[in-house]
């Protein structure tokens, strides 16, 4: 008898218009509604209805560039952008079992803001918050604080970059244990709540974390009480040796970029030997693989929309692989890496609006037959019904197959 596939957990990435540059000039797209609710609100809860596991919202302190280290002057693409926690706010309340990873840079935030608002988020989404820190690295975006110079690189052959790239990651790596220990700073229990005895809150059970780092200091405890989820849900994205050890230090999952057949093995292997480096202990590193994603659609090829794509501006290009076929082929694309080790995928729309309803319609029928996702995985509840009017909904970390309880380390403390 041949054993079932593992459990395959799906993810959208979701940029604006789409990944494409000029994703925003296909007829489906809505340039016009891109800064609006509705637009984030209608994407999300497609997802949702397609049975995706979670979405994340990407955000930059830089407006969109073709240039990865300075801002150009093309008039031809998107810019401009909502920030991610806030969008994720908004969608939270009518959604009601889709996860949401918004992104926030933390090279120039404080750690005490970043915990508030995804623990917010946390609540408004009644457990189903995640965050994907991120570094920054650019001059301009430095300039915004006024806090410290960051030198002008000038592309990835500075000798300076990598000193830099060393540094902001440390600093990363701060941030984030810092968020998890404010996350922590309040017991489970710590609210009693007890009109009677005239005690709202057990003041014992709320504790100061006072952290000490290189780069700042926070005394705490948080103003928000410990998340629904204790620990909401830190993903990375990670291309090389040092994201792979912060991601190692700090998060619960990774996103990959594996560009060819050759990179599937290689690139989990550089990820496990970063969790030996680093020492890390208990739940390994959910390891998914993202993919830029362009489908065959109805009298058009996937290769043929690329190509069209391309022609009217600057041609797509990315970190990653970037696939255009049809859902069984990406369906295929898919399965190799769930064999491969791969715990499961971020997709990337090419153009939200087309790709996102095909691997919603399409692509994730073909993987329930397939049985990589289970049966009746976009038959829960409908798209239209508040979080709040359905039944309470299955955690993120559950969803993700992500230890459900993390322990207080304070409350251990305190035992």
């Amino acid at each position: 008898m041949t054993a079932n596939p593992p459990r395959l957990r799906l993810g959208i990435a979701l940029e604006g218009a789409g990944w494409h540059p000029s994703a925003w000039r296909e007829p489906s797209s809505r340039p016009r509604e891109l800064f609006t609710p509705e637009y984030w609100v209608d994407l999300v809860r497609r997802a949702e209805d397609g049975g995706v596991d979670f979405v994340t919202i990407e955000d930059s302190f830089a407006v969109q560039s073709s240039d990865p280290f300075a801002p150009d002057d093309r008039i031809d693409e998107v810019r401009g952008r909502l920030d991610a926690v806030l969008i994720a706010s908004r969608v939270a309340p009518v959604t009601s079992r889709i996860g949401l990873i918004p992104t926030a840079t933390v090279t120039h935030t404080e750690p005490f803001h970043v915990a508030t608002g995804i623990a917010t988020l946390d609540y408004t989404s009644l457990g189903r918050a995640g965050w994907q820190p991120k570094v920054s690295a650019r001059s301009d975006e430095a300039r915004h604080f006024g806090r410290r110079e960051i030198a002008g690189f000038t592309g990835p052959g500075d000798p300076r970059l990598q000193a830099h790239v060393d540094a902001i990651f440390a600093e990363a790596a701060d941030v984030v244990e810092a968020v998890r220990r404010l996350w922590d700073s309040w017991e489970d229990d710590a609210e009693i709540r007890d009109v009677a005895t005239d005690r709202f809150l057990d003041a014992d059970k709320v504790h100061r974390i006072d952290f000490e780092g290189e780069w700042f200091s926070v005394r705490g405890p948080a103003i928000t009480p410990r998340p629904p989820q204790g620990q909401p849900v830190v993903a990375a994205l990670a291309h090389a040796e040092v994201p792979y050890l912060f991601a190692a230090r700090s998060a619960d999952l990774v996103f990959v970029t594996p560009i060819d057949a050759e990179d599937v093995p290689r690139v989990l292997a550089e990820v496990r030997a970063a969790e030996e480096t680093v020492g890390r202990e208990g739940e390994p590193l959910h390891v998914y693989a993202d993919l830029v994603v362009f489908l065959d659609g109805e009298g058009e090829t996937a290769s043929a929309r690329v190509a069209r794509l391309d022609a009217l501006g600057r041609p797509v290009a990315s970190d990653t692989r970037i696939f255009a076929g049809s859902a069984e082929q990406l369906a295929d694309a898919v399965g190799e890496l769930v064999a491969a080790g791969y715990a499961g995928v971020r997709l990337r729309p090419g153009v939200a609006t087309d790709d996102l309803p095909r691997i919603a319609g399409e692509v994730v029928p073909e993987l329930v037959r397939r049985g990589l996702l289970p049966a009746g995985v976009a038959d829960d509840v409908p798209g239209d019904a508040a979080a709040s009017d359905a039944e309470p909904a299955e955690s993120l970390r559950g969803r993700l197959g992500l230890p459900a309880t993390v322990p207080n380390r304070y409350a251990a403390v305190a035992v």
